[in-house]
């Protein structure tokens, strides 16, 4: 029995129609390559499917765009004529634009306003105005911000300074520098007021930075043999 002849229509169900484009497109590639070979010929085929996918055979050693150039040899025919015309429209446009931009960013900076009349000049006045005040809008809010971070900033290092200080008058005062009561449970004035004097002069350099080394000796108070601020 022969084969049913299929009515060429398009085919409705969408998975039937692409079984049909895969099968179909495989013959036809194999057609083409059987072209080349068999009658040495240039064979250049592009496909895409409904679901806009390419598919495209070229005939080895074969040129694509000399292809296109013999056939509009051929033919007398120029494929790139309209599109170059297009191209060359969408440059015009462009060109006119930029000079539009240019002119106006010339009169935004004060010139090119001698063709300008009343009406344009009061509105462009009135562009440049508000212009402005968005500029020292955000110039304002740019203050703002970095003052409320550089008063976060001081407020941290004023607690870091009071707690440096809280930790030196707490080392001053501590037993071994001779804070402390005597054999008879009096008080050493003596080594209080020496000590009070030391601590004082930290509490006037301690607004600087500084980095305190010191060394202890041997019995007693302790003696401070180097005493360096940096």
């Amino acid at each position: 029995m022969g084969r049913g002849k299929i009515e060429i229509k398009k085919i409705e169900n969408r998975t039937n129609r692409q079984v049909t484009f895969s099968k179909r497109r495989n013959g036809i590639m194999k057609k083409a390559q059987e072209l080349t070979v068999l009658c040495d010929a240039k064979v250049s085929l592009i496909m895409i499917s409904c679901t806009e996918k390419l598919y495209q055979y070229l005939s080895p050693g074969a040129d694509i765009k000399k292809m296109y150039d013999e056939y509009q040899k051929i033919m007398g025919v120029d494929l790139w004529a309209t599109h170059y015309e297009k191209m060359q429209e969408h440059k015009q446009q462009l060109l006119e634009i930029n000079s539009m931009l240019r002119r106006e960013i010339n009169q935004r900076m004060g010139g090119d306003l001698d063709d300008l009349h009343f009406g344009d000049l009061c509105s462009l006045e009135q562009e440049m105005d508000g212009a402005l005040e968005a500029i020292r809008n955000q110039r304002v809010h740019k203050i703002k911000t970095q003052t409320g971070t550089t008063r976060k900033k001081v407020k941290n290092l004023e607690e870091r300074h009071g707690n440096l200080l809280m930790e030196l008058d707490a080392r001053f005062r501590a037993p071994h520098f001779g804070l402390a009561d005597d054999d008879q449970g009096g008080y050493d004035t003596d080594a209080g007021y020496a000590n009070d004097g030391a601590a004082a002069n930290i509490y006037a350099l301690s607004h600087r930075t500084c980095h305190l080394n010191l060394h202890q000796g041997g019995a007693g108070y302790g003696d401070v043999h180097d005493l360096r601020l940096a």
